[in-house]
């Protein structure tokens, strides 16, 4: 069967856009014809119809993830001088934007259940300088957002979601992103809403928020002739917000195409010697990322990539030792879960156009492996 199959990438945009193809390019030429390419009717509705999705009051497209997150931090009132409390176990940019704020990270351990931020960790991290929480709702799996909240709510902090990898997970009937004082989405065409380039999104319940970040996002402007704050060019453009409202509204279902190929890794890997993804009570995992952790990475991974299975390690180091931080005195020399996880984790193929035949050659594979460490 190996001779016959394509190497499998851990994602694969081409194929979550093929069964959506006709209206996408529909969508795509009518605002080309429109000749309306900035800020026009598409953003605005697809805004609206994000927020409905949320169950926000409002959403305010920006053009990438990491200007969502500045940009949100900066509408909520971080400034220079303030600290953040955030992960070190994400993506470069969690950390980056609150230096793009000119705040400072510091960063709490995390769970080795789900990977996010654990609550106890962020409370010994907290001072007088502390003005904001930043979770991150990692590889698709809400963070303990009840938590973090009660911990907000005593000290008067405001909470950024950092919700990049999630969108459409849910804690009960509530989706990420609808939690915190605001939220931060992308649209990187591997999210689970992924658009066909950059793209990003502040939400929020709070109108002084939206409207600071509407200004934030076109120049810090309040009109066509007035700017009052030191803003940015980073617009959702018309193209991106048409071709995402069509996708937005097979959203849900492309998240259960994911879940379900979760479930077929989960039946085989259950009590293997790999540590499978786990899915907390009373939420729903939205499987931006499907990851394993394995004492033997190098050898998994090896393993995967000779039989044609792409795989990836989200993350690989802790984000205080790249070099950005590396040299900043408060790069952190702890978080002892963090450093386990980076030395384990390993991510398998998972996007919603994971075909059958695809699954069904990974899980092989994946056996194989199993029976390999079963003979050792």
């Amino acid at each position: 069967m190996s001779a016959d199959i394509d190497f499998i990438d851990i994602f694969d945009p081409a194929a979550e856009y093929r069964p959506y193809a006709r209206d996408i390019k529909e969508a795509v030429l009518s605002v080309l014809e429109s000749g309306e390419y900035i800020l026009g009717e598409q953003v605005a509705l697809f805004e609206e119809e994000l927020a409905r999705y949320l169950g926000v009051r409002h959403v305010v497209g920006v053009a990438s993830g990491t200007d969502a997150l500045v940009i949100g931090l900066r509408a909520c009132g971080v400034q220079p001088g303030d600290e953040v409390v955030t992960t070190p176990f994400s993506f470069i940019a969690t950390a980056s934007a609150i230096l793009h704020a000119g705040a400072k990270p510091v960063f709490a351990d995390i769970s080795l259940r789900d990977y996010n931020i654990d609550p106890e960790s962020v409370l010994k991290c907290l001072n007088e300088r502390t003005k904001a929480i930043m979770p991150v709702h990692l590889y698709g799996h809400p963070a303990p957002m009840h938590e973090l909240m009660r911990i907000a709510d005593e000290k008067g902090l405001a909470v950024v979601e950092d919700a990049a990898q999630s969108l459409g997970a849910k804690i009960g009937e509530r989706k990420v992103g609808s939690f915190g004082t605001v939220a931060a989405f992308s649209f990187y065409p591997t999210k689970t809403l992924g658009g066909f380039g950059d793209g990003g999104a502040v939400a929020t319940n709070d109108r002084e928020i939206a409207k600071k970040a509407r200004m934030l996002r076109d120049h810090g402007r309040v009109d066509s002739k007035e700017h009052v704050l030191l803003g940015y060019n980073s617009r959702l453009d018309e193209i991106q917000a048409a071709a995402l409202r069509v996708k937005i509204r097979h959203l849900d279902e492309m998240i259960e195409r994911r879940r379900a190929v979760a479930r077929s890794y989960g039946e085989l890997l259950e009590g293997t010697d790999l540590v499978i993804p786990v899915e907390g009570e009373g939420v729903r995992h939205a499987y931006g990322l499907y990851t394993v952790r394995c004492s033997e990475r190098e050898r998994l991974a090896e393993f995967l990539q000779r039989r044609k299975v792409g795989c990836g390690i989200y993350y690989a180091r802790p984000i205080f030792e790249h070099p950005l931080f590396r040299d900043r005195p408060y790069a952190a020399d702890a978080c002892p879960r963090t450093r386990l996880a980076c030395r384990e984790v390993l991510s398998l193929p998972m996007h919603s156009g994971l075909s059958p035949v695809q699954v069904g050659y990974i899980k092989k594979v994946l056996m194989d492996w199993r029976k390999e460490r079963a003979s050792v």
